[in-house]
């Protein structure tokens, strides 16, 4: 089926080579007389593959240009969001990472890799399959677009939730160069350079690369390292061959490495759950000690801002990711025919603590993988008076193979186990998990989107899109014990194993699956919007999409009499109903800009990512959840007040529930204790059960009404500049003071909303100052300037004993910077 798209597009190609003398993406907007003269600052966009100026463009669109990217010092994805109040990043390490818009995207939790995200991440129009191969340093970045919505008519890849455009500078034929360096505490040194110029009349060529290093913010007292760092090193070259206006072939490479001693967690607090009392964290503690005279094991500081942990397995987060690609253009008939063709990789080489502590309950546990993705995309754009339209097919075709190892320690069967097994450590040490999996997925499109000026103020934009999927996955678990002995859980022990203990089978259990699936999709948008106005666009806008099937990829969890659920193999594609209106408006001769959304989105069989609690078995697993809503108001300011003055203001308040989600697994508080579907028996949140008294738990809950994990109602991101021309050593030029800061509101960081991951609001403030001129900035910075503690993540430990660890956010950190362009 990928075949013959590809075949498709490769006719549908050579049938468009035709003269032609209009050129797409190098075409300026149209701008009438009356524009001539505003004094506004105009910003281009590519937002819908043809460039034109943000305000033109009938969606919710953010716009972060490269200098204030680095003035700013949001050096990546995760650091965007603090620019963009609607993009929620959160990160446990670079694989889980969750990049959604209003609420939605990906599953918030640890990453599978058999689904979808929901929002495209593209670099120079190259799609970037996982949010992990996405989470390199921005390099040379021109600007950044964060478009919110379904973008599946104008996007190879679809993407239900929105998409993130980056672009990078080009290479130029005038030779022009820029370099950067950054000092800073903690140890921070960062290094930018980038260099462009004419190798002969037809081709020109760029290079850029940086590197960035800082001391971790979390101190280690196990191994004496500070960790948490970063260690990153990037590069990109791209060459231009342009032998006429109408044709040009830009080949671009890049090559990423991050490798830091990360992400290492600290302790947050304990929370009650309905295990037996002897089985919470404190007594497992206790018992750990009195089992170990002398020990006396405990966290270094219950203060989670005290920034210290005790973590005693290693730890890595060790990233590589890079490609190529091959963007033509060339100008046919009255439009451009653009072909984009790109092979990226990611190489993932973690290593983790498990269970979150000092105690050797998990001694290994580590998934490394290796990504291959192969994308293709062919896209025609025409314009005219009265017509607009995009046509695309796209082919992308990915692997994904992993493998993982997760041993016990010798704490393991104290912590894990009841009994005369608790008191026998090697019960349990020394017992193995290998994984073995891997992912194939291949995927084919065919889109457009036409544009019908019906009048010089009304036009109507509908936009279809025809999706074929094919995922199929295999994974294999076998589990071997201290003396390296393959074990079956079955009745019958499989040839070439001897039969596991019901303690070690409590723990892990071997697994063998083979997900496969495929689906057909035709989804659809409609945008009519209207020019009341030179400056004001007001436009509604619904979207019919969805998101792909997906496959759990990662092992399968039990049921309630310890056999795998196979029916937990596949979910079901979401179903996605989007509507928005919104209004664009510039006054003050276009000195000010403000824009105002309303949005609504519902999804039907949203994909969610779960955890039933278990401690061997799978850490996370992919289920669907009836229904979900996302609806919100969106508002950006912006005033360009004299040469002297710039400010900004971006709001917004997002709902985001389950509507329906009637058999979630229940958070730690209401879990733990004997499983019952009698609901006259169960017990309260938080209560433990003892010897004389059981607590009863809920086979599952219902969380209908509650609110989706990740996302803050409110979110505000604010910036302003102020400078005074000056001469200073002879230089002529600008002293400035800036700046900026954003706020959001609590939010919880368990897919099953929990009382004890509620993570409170925060405001962080940044500052800077300098003096720039012609081709130089020097300025200060201090980034979280009033040294605000904030949790980034928590997360609920595996086995339900209450233990709650997070991610601290960064203190105050403050530096220097020198750049020269010329």
């Amino acid at each position: 089926m990928i075949a013959r798209f590809l075949l498709l597009a490769s006719v549908a190609s050579t049938s468009f080579i035709t003269p032609g003398a209009f050129a797409q993406d190098a075409a300026q907007p149209v701008v009438d007389d009356a524009d001539q003269n505003v004094r506004g600052e105009v910003i281009l966009v590519t937002a819908r593959r043809r460039q034109e100026t943000a305000q033109e463009v009938p969606l919710a669109i953010s716009v972060v240009k490269g200098d204030s990217i680095e003035a700013t010092g949001n050096f990546n994805i995760v650091k965007l969001q603090q620019l963009a109040p609607t993009l929620q990043v959160y990160t446990t390490n670079p694989r889980n990472t969750s990049v959604n818009i209003r609420g939605l995207g990906v599953p918030f939790g640890l990453t599978s890799d058999g689904f979808e995200q929901g929002v495209g991440i593209y670099v120079d129009d190259v799609y970037n399959s996982r949010v992990a191969a996405a989470t390199f340093d921005f390099l040379d970045v021109s600007q950044v677009e964060v478009l919110r919505g379904p973008q599946g008519t104008l996007y190879g890849k679809n993407t239900t939730a929105g998409a993130i455009n980056i672009t990078t500078n080009q290479p130029t034929f005038d030779f022009e160069g820029r370099a950067e360096l950054t000092v800073g505490n903690l140890n921070y040194k960062q290094a930018k350079a980038a260099v462009s110029g004419p190798l002969s009349d037809t081709v020109a060529a760029r290079i850029a690369v940086a590197a960035t290093s800082r001391r971790g913010t979390l101190y280690n007292v196990t191994s004496q390292r500070w960790i948490n760092e970063q260690d990153n090193l990037g590069i990109r070259g791209q060459l231009l061959f342009k032998p006429s206006e109408d044709f040009s072939i830009t080949l671009s490479g890049d090559y990423s490495k991050q490798d830091p001693e990360c992400c290492g967690t600290t302790f947050v607090r304990v929370g009650t759950t309905q295990r037996p009392i002897a089985r919470q964290y404190d007594a497992l503690v206790a018992a750990v000690n009195a089992a170990n005279p002398g020990r006396n094991y405990a966290v270094p500081s219950r203060n989670p801002y005290d920034r210290l942990t005790d973590l005693d397995s290693n730890l890595n987060a060790g990233n590589k990711i890079g490609g190529v690609s091959a963007k033509v253009k060339w100008d046919i008939g009255p439009g451009t025919l653009t072909s984009v063709t790109a092979w990226r990789f990611w190489d993932w080489k973690p290593e983790n603590d498990r269970d979150f502590t000092g105690l050797s309950v998990v001694s290994k546990s580590q998934n490394p993988s290796q990504q291959d993705q192969y994308s293709q995309e062919f896209r025609y754009n025409y314009e005219s008076k009265q017509f607009d339209f995009v046509v695309g097919l796209f082919g992308f075709k990915q692997r994904i193979d992993t493998q993982g190892t997760e041993q016990q320690g010798a704490d393991a069967a104290r912590w894990s186990l009841t009994g005369a097994n608790a008191a026998i450590p090697s019960t349990l040490q020394g017992l193995t998990a290998s994984n073995t999996q891997y992912l194939k997925a291949d995927s084919a499109a065919l889109f457009g989107q036409l544009s019908w000026k019906v009048t010089d103020a009304l036009t109507i934009q509908p936009g279809a899109r025809l999706n074929y999927d094919k995922k199929s996955g295999y994974y294999q678990r076998v589990v071997t014990n201290a003396q390296g002995q393959a074990i079956s859980c079955t009745a019958t022990p499989a040839p070439g194993t001897i039969a596991g203990t019901s303690a070690q089978c409590g723990v892990y259990q071997p697994q063998v699956s083979a997900p496969s699936d495929s689906a057909w999709n035709f989804t659809y948008d409609f945008n009519v919007n209207y020019k009341f106005a030179r400056d004001v666009l007001a436009y509604a806008t619904y979207a019919k999409s969805f998101k792909t099937l997906g496959i759990n990829q990662n092992g399968l969890p039990l049921n309630v009499d310890n056999t795998v659920n196979y029916d937990a193999s596949t979910v079901k594609p979401e179903s996605v109903n989007h509507y928005e209106i919104g209004l664009k408006t510039q006054f003050l001769d276009r000195r000010a800009t403000f824009n105002l959304t309303a949005f609504r989105t519902d999804i039907k069989n949203f994909q969610a990512t779960v955890n039933g609690g278990q401690f061997g078995t799978v850490r996370g697993y992919l289920a669907n959840a009836e229904k979900v809503r996302s609806q919100g108001i969106e508002a950006d300011f912006k005033i360009v007040a004299s040469d002297r003055f710039t400010a900004y203001a971006n709001g917004a308040y997002t709902d985001a529930k389950y509507k329906k989600f009637t058999n979630a697994p229940c958070p730690p508080e209401l879990s733990g204790g004997t499983i019952t579907t009698n609901s006259a028996l169960w017990s309260p949140a938080g209560q433990a059960g003892s010897s004389t008294v059981p607590s009863y738990s809920r086979p599952q809950c219902d969380i209908s009404g509650q609110g989706l994990p990740g996302v803050s109602k409110w979110a505000f991101s604010y910036g302003a500049e102020v400078n005074q021309p000056v001469t200073l050593l002879a230089k002529e030029g600008q002293i400035y003071l800036g700046v900026d800061g954003n706020y959001r509101s609590h939010w919880n960081s368990n897919a099953s909303p929990s009382i004890y991951t509620d993570v409170k609001g925060y405001a962080l403030t940044n500052v800077r100052a300098g003096f720039r001129g012609e081709g130089f900035d020097i300025f200060g910075w201090v980034r979280n300037a009033f040294d605000v503690n904030y949790i980034e993540n928590l997360q609920v430990a595996p086995g339900n004993t209450g233990l709650i660890a997070g991610q601290v956010g960064d203190p105050q950190t403050w530096g220097g910077t020198i750049k020269f362009s010329f």
